[in-house]
């Protein structure tokens, strides 16, 4: 039991210490994480994260911009394609825009990673709240891309109610490197 608690003492600080790095460098892409969308509109959260892809792109660290997330049932729009549309409307051309479709981090980020590999692009600045850049980076490195991290400095969660987002995060990434990031989703589904 102390073991336990040791190991998520120690994880829950990791999560905590590369959410406060910001490295933003020369890339071939900026991953932008997906997050809520409501018909078409990004949530609060989301857009942040847009925000800052936005910025990171007109500074030029990278060329391009892949943008993530699937829909719920029901929806009109998928969160890489609410994602896309903003940034054409900040000025991000069409062009320098690809999308990737999935349910959760696993899926984003195996879904973005081979089109990126094909390009040659394997360096990315991934691009989230600060409580979800370790899961992502973690992630992002296991289907063979080389993140850094550049979370959003705009999240509209911050203070005391980021905390249940650093716990969920910090038993994600304690279960995910036990039982690997791609199986976290079935793990999920036994409970």
């Amino acid at each position: 039991m102390i073991a336990v608690v040791v190991y998520l003492g120690i994880t829950a600080y990791q999560v905590w210490r590369i959410g406060q790095q910001y490295a933003p460098q020369a890339a071939g892409a900026i991953v932008v994480m997906g997050a809520a969308q409501y018909n078409g509109v990004p949530s609060p959260d989301l857009a942040a994260r847009l925000e800052q892809a936005a910025l990171l792109w007109h500074q030029h660290y990278a060329p391009l911009i892949m943008v993530t997330g699937s829909k719920e049932p029901g929806d009109a729009y998928t969160e890489a394609q609410a994602s896309a549309r903003y940034l054409a409307s900040v000025g991000v051309p069409r062009t320098d825009i690809l999308e990737a479709g999935g349910r959760d981090s696993w899926e984003n980020l195996s879904e973005a990673a081979p089109p990126l590999i094909a390009r040659g692009d394997t360096s990315v600045l991934v691009v989230t709240d600060k409580f979800h850049v370790a899961r992502s980076m973690a992630i992002a490195s296991s289907v063979g891309l080389t993140p850094h991290p550049t979370p959003t400095q705009t999240s509209p969660i911050t203070g005391f109610s980021a905390v249940p987002y650093y716990a969920k995060e910090t038993l994600g990434v304690a279960l995910g490197r036990i039982i690997g990031f791609d199986n976290l989703d079935s793990f999920r589904s036994l409970g």
